[in-house]
């Protein structure tokens, strides 16, 4: 058991001028689980040098893999991710928001709790309207497929490999969080939330604006009538 591989997979967009800060935050954390571990860094339609510098942290840390797609898209990157995680242990987050205690701590859970989806229900947002936008795109998912988990998108997200059906995630947007929780409930993966309450950016600003929120309830609507989502298989592991 000590010597399984966690992977964590990080989407990265437009962020050369703090992700070495990251990585260096996460490798210092990481340090403390005694555990061997790959940072997959995905670089996904940059507009700055993030591919340059991402090659460069490959360089100077040999935990870092790093990829580029030209293609942008939240989904699209964590998947590009999944296809190329090595580990026993598997996880992906937003960089720009994760602190490395929060990764430790949830991978922490992982380790303790090896047959369980663990994943993050930030409980902080930047404003009411954030606030209620989540509240509303969160009710609406936990109706539509009966879900418990209160924070759809909230990452990191942390799951073991054996749970091959998270591994065949199809969403290349923002839908790929809800797909992922939508996966659990029909496979009957338990799902443990871990409450976060940091509420830091390494940097950027978060896109989600009005017209991407009802993107995603409309979108949501319509993932309801996805094959891989319609049945539920209740032998899960």
């Amino acid at each position: 058991m000590s010597q399984e591989l966690i992977s964590i997979i990080l989407p990265v967009h437009n962020q050369a001028d703090h992700i070495a800060d990251v990585v260096a935050e996460y490798e210092q954390a990481l340090a403390q689980i005694h555990r061997p571990h790959e940072l997959l860094l995905v670089a996904n339609n940059c507009r700055d040098n993030t591919w340059q510098v991402c090659q460069q942290l490959a360089q100077d840390h040999p935990q870092v893999r790093p990829f580029y797609t030209p293609q942008g898209g939240w989904g699209l990157s964590v998947k590009l991710g999944l296809r190329e995680a090595r580990g026993d242990l598997i996880c992906y987050t937003n960089s720009a928001r994760t602190t490395g205690q929060d990764l430790t701590l949830l991978l922490l859970y992982a380790i303790v709790w090896p047959k369980v989806v663990i994943k993050a229900n930030r409980k902080i947002r930047e404003s009411w309207r954030r606030r209620l936008g989540s509240l509303v795109y969160n009710l609406e998912c936990r109706a539509l497929f009966d879900l418990s988990v209160w924070d759809i998108n909230g990452t990191p997200k942390v799951f073991p490999r054996q749970f091959s059906s998270l591994l065949e995630l199809e969403q290349d947007g923002d839908l790929i969080d809800l797909e992922f929780a939508a996966r659990c409930r029909r496979q009957g993966y338990p799902v443990l939330e871990v409450p976060i309450f940091s509420s830091r950016r390494h940097g950027g600003k978060s896109t989600t604006g009005l017209r991407s929120a009802f993107k995603m309830y409309w979108g949501a609507w319509k993932l309801r009538g996805a094959p891989a989502l319609r049945d539920r298989n209740p032998a899960g592991p």
